[in-house]
């Protein structure tokens, strides 16, 4: 607000999604906004009916990918902070045995364990993944219940996309008790619930959008064009807590292990993720996860010796695991 201090906002929590069009035209009609926000990919469909019905508002909706001239789409891009979080991981695990907790299988989550899964493949070739669906964005007990379940079946790091620390806490607690589990966090501060277990994860600055998006709706040089953010732009972050990349416990064992792959050299998988990590702030074409060749695990290339174009990854034709994950990708 210091920044923008002729901003005055209203927000309203915890909508359910089939509640989304009665709280959109309160924020229009009663509450006067001259531009509406949705924050879950859910409400994308009734944030397109609210522009049709207020063509004079401007509407922004997280995750989403549908437009008007009213309507455009934001997103804090994961999936890269998501591969150095694997690199990570296949590096620590022991039992050759990964485990992920997902939300929906939509191609958002699909895309960040993709990435997740590249991340280990290249530090652990021999590592497998396992994903639990859990069919929503914030259940800590269903999150609990996934994360147990794959320790049960060997797993001994783990990453998530559900907005508790559930994951954290069951690694955590499996640490003390003398098995090291090592997670890593997603989307929020949460190495202070797992201290002894989280290793890293990904962090998010929404304000470096907010400010961008709302000081161009002032200077009427805004667009409904997708502002899609990553390393680069500042909007995605490295680590469990805000300023630390990687949790100070784990850098000695991460400099002791080498990656040893012939296009890499000798470098050791910390030095490995601070390189990469720097390449993803030039930008895709220094680093991108998504660069082909890429199959899938029933044998399909899905993605040729290129880099993936956005499409590629955002949309519709995410809809595989690569071929280090184990299972079937729900329909």
């Amino acid at each position: 607000m210091s920044k923008l201090p002729w901003l005055q906002t209203v927000f309203v929590e915890s909508v359910p999604e089939g509640d989304s069009t009665r709280i959109l035209d309160r924020l229009v009609q009663e509450e006067k906004c001259d531009v509406v926000l949705t924050t879950s990919f859910g409400y994308m469909d009734d944030t397109i009916k609210a522009g049709e019905r207020y063509p004079k508002t401007l509407f922004m909706h997280c995750s989403g990918f549908k437009n008007l001239p009213n309507v455009g789409t934001y997103f804090a891009e994961l999936y890269q902070m998501y591969y150095l979080n694997g690199l990570m991981a296949g590096a620590l695990t022991k039992t050759g045995k990964v485990g992920y907790v997902g939300a929906f299988p939509i191609p958002e989550v699909v895309r960040h364990l993709n990435a997740f899964a590249l991340g280990i493949k290249a530090a652990n070739p021999k590592a497998k993944m396992q994903v639990r669906w859990i069919y929503s964005w914030y259940d800590p007990a269903k999150a609990k219940e996934a994360a147990e379940a794959l320790v049960a079946d060997g797993c001994d790091a783990m990453a998530f996309t559900e907005d508790s620390a559930s994951v954290v806490e069951v690694g955590q607690e499996h640490t003390k008790a003398g098995k090291p589990v090592f997670t890593f966090g997603h989307y929020s501060p949460m190495q202070q619930f797992g201290p002894d277990s989280c290793v890293s994860g990904q962090l998010v600055d929404w304000g470096v959008m907010y400010e961008k998006m709302f000081q161009d709706m002032v200077n009427k040089t805004w667009t409904p064009d997708d502002m899609w953010w990553l390393a680069k732009e500042g909007a995605a972050k490295l680590g469990g807590a805000p300023g630390v990349p990687i949790n100070p416990k784990f850098v000695a064992a991460l400099k002791a292990k080498k990656v040893g792959t012939k296009d890499l050299g000798t470098l050791t998988v910390y030095d490995l993720v601070m390189k990469r990590s720097e390449q993803m702030m030039k930008g895709r074409e220094a680093f991108d996860p998504f660069f082909g060749p890429i199959t899938d695990n029933k044998g399909k290339v899905q993605i040729p010796a290129r880099l993936a174009t956005k499409d590629e990854i955002m949309g519709a034709p995410m809809a595989y695991y690569v071929d280090n994950i184990v299972g079937e990708l729900p329909k």
